[in-house]
């Protein structure tokens, strides 16, 4: 492989890297915990847009439940944004000669 292909492909996966991020940002992603009860919605940059606890949750009047139960949420939708920024890591890369043992 020559280097002025190997520079070609090096561009267009800093391109496709930068629309992937682009696609990533306006992505919404929601996590739940207690059922549902409480919902953490971030965007696939991982800025939280908006945090929902069912009234029902705060009848509990249980600080450390309603702690626990953003916290979960927030860990799962970043979890879900974690694993779809993988996937698309793979996509860009599938077809591309990559040296032995090399992963992103």
């Amino acid at each position: 492989m020559n280097i002025g292909k190997m520079m070609q492909q090096a561009k267009k996966m800093q391109e496709n890297m930068k629309q992937m991020q682009e696609e990533m940002a306006a992505m919404e992603i929601t996590g739940e915990a207690g059922g549902g009860m409480v919902k953490v919605m971030m965007t696939g940059d991982q800025i939280v847009r908006r945090v929902d606890i069912d009234p029902s949750v705060w009848d509990e009047q249980d600080k450390g439940l309603i702690e626990d139960l953003v916290a979960a949420a927030f860990n799962q939708a970043s979890q879900k944004v974690s694993e779809m920024q993988k996937q698309k890591q793979q996509g860009l890369m599938a077809g591309m000669p990559l040296p032995p043992g090399f992963s992103l």
